[in-house]
């Protein structure tokens, strides 16, 4: 995944929106309980002191709920742009499938945009068997292209068994299943350092004013508010879709997605202006807005929970696959604590990503390895490592290694079809999934300057129509 890019929120659907007034109060009303479900079950375990992000938990006691074939003498390759802790924990997933099955795997590390890797590979002749692909648009993109190849019938019943409609029918293109969703991500979440919050008197906040206010009584006691991930554009567009879904809904929020309104319409313009409030306040950001750019994900996150009671910052939205980042000597629930993403408009919003395996060549062996991941077996090794999330319902909450996770873990099992994709990942990858182009490339020079708010509007549109072709 992108740090997704691997997360609930209202009813996302591949198809046109023609749902009745009644259908559009019933998904807010879901989104409500959805994100009330949520901020219950982070405050319920926000005082435990179970786990750590980087356990190694045990995963050699594993399941065996999926029938796979015989593959000795296969060799299959898997491209992905995960690195550092979360791909280390993927290839122990790769390694049972190769003990059960005697197939070979190799892990073939990714460039962002991966589908403009994958094209390399086509053209040169030696694709990867299967991608692990961050966006909607990229599996389409995949599919037009006629480089991804559909789910065999073993896969498909993984998934009817496993997973909710919602999730298998994000993985479709035109109605036939091509990706399997293995990895979920819930972007709502805003990751704290407790030690800070205590010495500056703060507490957690429930509505966007809640959260200026936190940050305010943060600074004042000698600490930056946030950390932000600048160099990596995701991480922006993660800050602006949950402004955005919460502030202007969710109707507005599936038709800007899809291009139906444009990105100058006024409630663009309401969620720049919000962001502003934060972004345009140098001193509230660790590095101020070039230090900002210049720092990657990981280490957004890491800098939150370094250097003590006295950390480069007090505050980084996230999420939960941030917890790979949290240093092992912070335990989750306890040192390293988490919120809801404030509430900017009526309802908190629910973000959700993820990466599906697509196939790219058809066979035995790669069918096989898509079943695999569509198995409750496979999400249960990497559950156990934590950082990770599945949408896949059978997988034992109480594989998640801290109560943190496995409460995140419930709410998403729990909102069943109810929940949005992230919008970057459902745009077309040149918009809004490419590095120093598009979304990315536009709200990064936005956090630069947030006064230009009706400029960064207007790039975005432009940017958007040649994207989509509209």
């Amino acid at each position: 995944m992108r740090m997704t890019s691997s997360t609930i929120r209202t009813r996302w659907s591949p198809k046109p929106d023609t749902a009745t007034p009644q259908h559009r109060r019933a998904a807010r009303a879901a989104a409500a309980v959805a994100a009330g479900a949520l901020a219950l079950s982070l405050s319920a375990c926000g005082s435990s002191d179970e786990g750590s992000g980087g356990s190694t938990g045990d995963t050699d006691d594993t399941s065996n709920n999926v029938t796979l074939p015989k593959l000795d003498g296969t060799s299959l390759e898997v491209a992905a742009v995960w690195s550092g802790t979360e791909q280390a924990n993927f290839k122990k997933v790769l390694q049972e499938f190769e003990k059960r099955t005697g197939a070979k795997v190799t892990f073939v590390p990714a460039q962002d945009p991966i589908i403009n890797f994958i094209g390399s590979k086509v053209a040169g002749g030696q694709p990867p068997d299967i991608a692990m692909l961050p966006q909607p648009g990229a599996i389409k993109q995949a599919v037009d292209k006629g480089w991804a190849k559909p789910l065999g019938s073993e896969a498909l019943k993984e998934l009817g068994e496993n997973y909710s409609q919602g999730w298998q029918d994000i993985g479709k293109v035109s109605g036939k299943p091509y990706g399997v969703y293995y990895k979920a991500a819930n972007k709502s979440l805003i990751w704290y350092n407790n030690q800070v919050f205590e010495n500056a008197g703060a507490s957690e906040p429930e509505t966007w004013p809640d959260l200026l206010n936190t940050a305010q009584t943060v600074f004042d006691s000698g600490v930056t508010p946030f950390s932000i991930g600048g160099a990596e554009g995701w991480t922006l567009t993660d800050w602006f879709e949950n402004v955005y879904l919460s502030q202007a809904g969710p109707e507005k929020y599936d038709q800007l997605a899809k291009h139906e309104i444009k990105w100058t319409d006024p409630s663009v313009k309401d969620a720049l202006t919000t962001l502003a409030q934060v972004w345009g306040k140098p001193d509230w950001i660790a590095g101020g807005a070039s230090g900002a750019l210049q720092t990657d994900f990981p280490a957004s996150v890491t800098q939150v929970f370094t250097g003590g009671d006295q950390p480069k910052a007090a505050m980084v939205a996230a999420g939960d696959f941030a917890q790979v980042n949290i240093p092992s000597s912070m335990k989750i629930g306890t040192d390293a604590k988490v919120f809801p993403f404030p509430a900017v408009g009526d309802n908190g919003p629910v973000v959700s990503g993820g990466d599906a395996a697509v196939i790219l060549q058809d066979s035995k062996g790669s069918q096989a390895l898509a079943t695999w991941l569509a198995s409750p077996d496979a999400a249960s090794i990497q559950a156990k490592l934590g950082g990770y999330l599945s949408p896949n319902k059978n997988v034992p909450n109480s594989d998640y290694p801290n109560a943190v996770q496995q409460k995140i873990a419930k709410a998403l099992i729990d909102a069943g079809d109810d929940f949005r994709f992230d919008m970057s990942d459902q745009a077309p990858q040149a918009f809004g999934g490419t590095p120093g182009k598009g979304e990315w490339k536009i709200l990064q020079d936005f956090l630069k300057n947030p006064k230009d708010i009706a400029g960064t509007q207007a790039k975005l549109e432009a940017e958007a129509a040649a994207a989509y072709g509209n």
